[in-house]
């Protein structure tokens, strides 16, 4: 195990389900053999008060953040780089007070990632509210803004059978058509092509839906005539396996659907709600286009669930299977 490099394991929000799933997760059957060494970045206070109260054992391997030592490294236990964090309540209401806390466990993350210490990186949620604040839409957007400085990154919801994508991410229905342009599209398609060329050798074939119910617009100007229509088309034209655009109500349908490898969306919930409704947590939150690996399990902080041990771990599950390669 010496050889290979580990996954950097971001907590994200403390005050979420995570460190329930995430200890859930180290307890599953399959992660005793998991290939690659986990380290967690997050507090060993928070953790340790969190995995009590929650009644859970694991014993826990303080790291140093520069990994002088990963021949050291294995899953026996919680490997974990300490992070200071200062709170009352292991399971508190969810404020601005644990931004600094979050910022800087990205930047740990992101500087071992640089550094080629780490091969992957998986995040726990955060929140938009006060983390992003506004200055970002999602993490995918955060990240890309620390790596790349541009915005050709995609957000791809992955399942072995079928998974999603929306062309703009989390957005309020208002200002979704203005932020729909070809350009988007036909990069859109390019980094979905990118992954499935790299990842399965082969080309996915890829459905792209309308914006309009029906793709149909009462206006003079119609987004699926005027945008989405010959970005299609000019995607077919240099043999990219696209086709619509599709009626959003129809497309996930079992005999539409299974044609399909990818169907990309024009908003969040039209292809997010039935590839969830479809799968549960049998997936997982890609970031195409960044220029490391980076998964995050398909949840959000939940805080209606906090502490009380009910959560599902499915998708970080998923997270590690798809990285034990």
């Amino acid at each position: 195990m010496n050889k290979i490099k580990p996954i950097v394991v971001v907590m994200g929000e403390p005050f979420s389900v995570f460190s329930e799933i995430f200890f859930k997760t180290f307890k599953a059957k399959f992660f005793k053999k998991f290939s690659k060494p986990v380290i967690l970045v997050g507090s060993i206070k928070l953790i340790t008060e969190q995995m009590n109260k929650l009644g859970f054992h694991h014993k826990i391997n303080l790291v140093k953040k520069d990994l002088s030592k990963l021949e050291q490294l294995n899953n026996d236990k919680i490997n974990i780089i300490d992070v200071n964090f200062n709170f009352k309540n292991p399971f508190d209401k969810i404020t601005n007070k644990s931004n600094s806390y979050i910022k800087k466990s990205f930047e740990i993350a992101i500087e071992l990632i640089n550094k080629k210490k780490c091969c992957a990186l998986i995040n726990g949620p955060i929140s938009k509210r006060h983390f992003l604040n506004s200055r970002f839409l999602g993490i995918t957007e955060y990240l890309a803004n620390k790596v790349n400085k541009n915005d050709k990154v995609a957000m791809l919801i992955y399942n072995k059978k079928l998974s999603v994508s929306p062309i703009t991410t989390h957005l309020p229905l208002k200002d979704v058509p203005k932020n729909i342009t070809k350009n988007k599209i036909k990069n859109h398609v390019k980094l979905i092509n990118s992954f499935y060329k790299k990842r399965f050798n082969r080309k996915p074939i890829i459905a792209i839906t309308g914006l309009n119910p029906h793709c149909e617009s009462n206006y003079k100007t119609s987004e699926d005539e005027n945008i989405i229509n010959p970005a299609i088309k000019e995607l077919q034209k240099k043999n990219y396996k696209v086709d619509g655009p599709f009626a959003a109500d129809t497309i996930f349908m079992k005999e539409q659907s299974k044609k399909f490898d990818v169907i990309i969306g024009m908003y969040h919930d039209q292809v997010l709600t039935p590839i969830k409704t479809l799968f549960g947590f049998n997936a997982i939150n890609i970031t195409l286009g960044l220029p490391f690996i980076r998964i995050s399990p398909d949840h959000g902080p939940n805080t209606s669930m906090l502490g009380k041990k009910l959560s599902n771990p499915q998708s970080l599950i998923e997270a590690f299977k798809y990285l034990d390669k």
